[in-house]
């Protein structure tokens, strides 16, 4: 009867519920304990594995919130070190997109090389385009994942006159480059990125010399571009780096205080 409370129908229907809860939430599968296990597969490059423990991709990948089957792009991922590992999480049905520009393609282009010297997996899609373009499908990526790159966009390009470097132009259009990612993520998809900490309140000529950045700047950024905030991790930082440093000092390199932000899109 309409009105009547029936336990039955009431146990029913709080199990489904809660059963349904309990898939979404098992549906997001590629958690701290997978990419562990992913680590310590055969036939990884010996400089992927000493990599591991300065960039402990076991914190920072769940952080996508993925499973089986999405889609993700490892931005600026140079030789391709996350994406290889993504590659290896998201199974066949899955792919890693290795997005890069000429620059950073050339730079990791011999550890590619070694990578896939038997051949690429064909669920790594690599995707070299020109300066800040992505070249997205609108609603086509679960996530994305940009390490220690995303301040290279606040740099202001120079160039060396036989005296000193001059600027030759004004940093990347952060607003275009915000803009596409935006639009190729589908709605609650993340974006995490990891970069070199910089000292509060530096600008643009400090990031230019010492290729870092403000954590609290790029998030307000950030958001102000329509992403929404939605934590951070503390897994790679050093209190005792020296942020007045350029971070390719030979040895600081991999020891940088680095934050974690993660972010959705609505």
């Amino acid at each position: 009867m309409l009105g009547t409370k029936n336990p039955v129908l009431l146990g029913l229907c709080s199990l489904f519920i809660s059963g349904g809860a309990l898939a979404q939430a098992a549906a997001k599968s590629i958690d701290e304990s997978s990419v562990l296990a992913v680590m310590q597969q055969p036939a990884r490059l010996a400089s992927d594995v000493e990599r591991d423990a300065r960039s402990q991709p076991h914190k920072i990948i769940p952080l996508l919130n993925l499973a089986l089957g999405d889609r993700v792009i490892d931005i600026f991922g140079s030789g391709g070190y996350y994406s290889d590992l993504l590659a290896r999480l998201l199974a066949e049905e899955g792919a890693a997109i290795l997005h890069n520009n000429q620059g950073f393609e050339q730079w990791g282009s011999n550890i590619l090389q070694d990578r896939y010297a038997n051949g690429m997996p064909d669920n790594v899609v690599v995707h070299t385009r020109s300066g800040i373009n992505l070249d997205l499908e609108p609603a086509s990526l679960d996530g994305a994942l940009i390490v220690m790159a995303l301040h290279d966009l606040y740099v202001i390009p120079k160039r060396y006159n036989g005296e000193a470097y001059v600027p030759v132009g004004p940093p990347a259009n952060v607003a275009y480059f915000y803009e596409q990612l935006l639009a190729g993520l589908k709605p609650g998809g993340r974006f995490v990125v990891v970069d070199h900490a910089g000292e509060p309140g530096m600008g643009h000529e400090q990031t230019t010399d010492l290729h870092r950045i403000g954590e609290d700047y790029l998030r307000d950024d950030i958001e102000a571009h329509g992403f929404k905030f939605f934590g951070s991790e503390a897994a790679l930082r050093n209190p005792n780096d020296d942020r007045a440093r350029i971070v390719f000092d030979e040895d600081l390199q991999g020891r940088t205080d680095r934050f974690v932000l993660v972010f959705e899109k609505p």
